[in-house]
């Protein structure tokens, strides 16, 4: 296996779909499509999976790829597009060209993709942009999604849009898990037709349905499944808000 095909293979996924396979030299490891631009799995050293992918997820357009970490673009939620909006149903590039990242980084087991808009899409959002993504898996099995979003209007143009990551986390019940990082905040329940709360608890548990956005949250929320002795501590720059969402007993939802 030649040096690169080590931290990067290409091949072929579910259905003949092209997919990315990233490693690290401890074992950890990531799957992402081209299409949707998703990554579908997500494993520790030990092989342990990290993330869910629903076993109704029929990997075949136009449909979405149901679980891992779908990108939601140009719309999240319900609007004037269809829900989400279209970029986890669209067919991504690989980006043999990305502008210079602003810090140097030692990774090895990453990938870029492109999206761009189409006359397809410019019928239902007309707006041209270029939507660059670098995944990357660090040597601790961290995972990194950067994006980066330009607009491309020929006439100068400005558009407003919505975007969130889909996280999709695997967890062994979900009565062992507390979120924290969210205490005190004001969220949105959409349970309740997104009627304005301030959360009273010091850290969240899950007892039934939850569906909530929450705003304003800090750059750092940790998701602790007791269970299986593991910790997600989600990081991020330039999103401001963040959600929870839970539905069925093995898969949490983050935004």
């Amino acid at each position: 296996m030649s040096e690169d095909k080590k931290y990067v293979e290409h091949c072929k996924g579910v259905n003949g779909l092209d997919k990315v396979i990233l490693r690290e030299v401890r074992g950890h490891s990531a799957e992402v499509y081209l299409y949707g631009g998703q990554v579908t799995s997500w494993k520790n050293e030990h092989r342990e999976e990290l993330l869910f992918v629903s076993s109704k997820a029929i990997f075949k357009p136009p449909k979405a790829i149901r679980g891992g970490i779908p990108l939601c673009f140009p719309q999240f939620g319900i609007g004037a597009l269809e829900r989400h909006g279209f970029a986890r149903n669209r067919f991504w590039s690989i980006d043999n060209d990305p502008p210079p990242f602003p810090t140097n980084t030692s990774n090895k087991a990453f990938i870029d993709l492109i999206l761009k808009h189409s006359e397809e899409d410019a019928k239902i959002w007309p707006h041209r942009y270029e939507f660059r993504l670098r995944i990357t898996l660090g040597p601790g099995g961290d995972l990194m999604l950067t994006s980066r979003i330009r607009n491309t209007n020929t006439d100068g143009k400005s558009f407003t849009f919505t975007f969130a990551y889909h996280n999709n986390l695997y967890v062994t019940d979900i009565s062992e898990v507390r979120v924290e990082g969210l205490e005190t905040l004001d969220y949105l329940d959409n349970l309740k037709d997104r009627e304005r709360f301030t959360e009273q608890g010091d850290a969240i548990t899950f007892e039934s349905e939850v569906d909530k956005l929450y705003l304003s949250t800090p750059t750092k929320i940790a998701v602790l499944d007791h269970e299986r002795k593991r910790t997600f501590v989600l990081r991020k720059d330039g999103l401001p808000d963040a959600g929870c969402l839970f539905r069925k007993p093995h898969y949490f939802e983050t935004w």
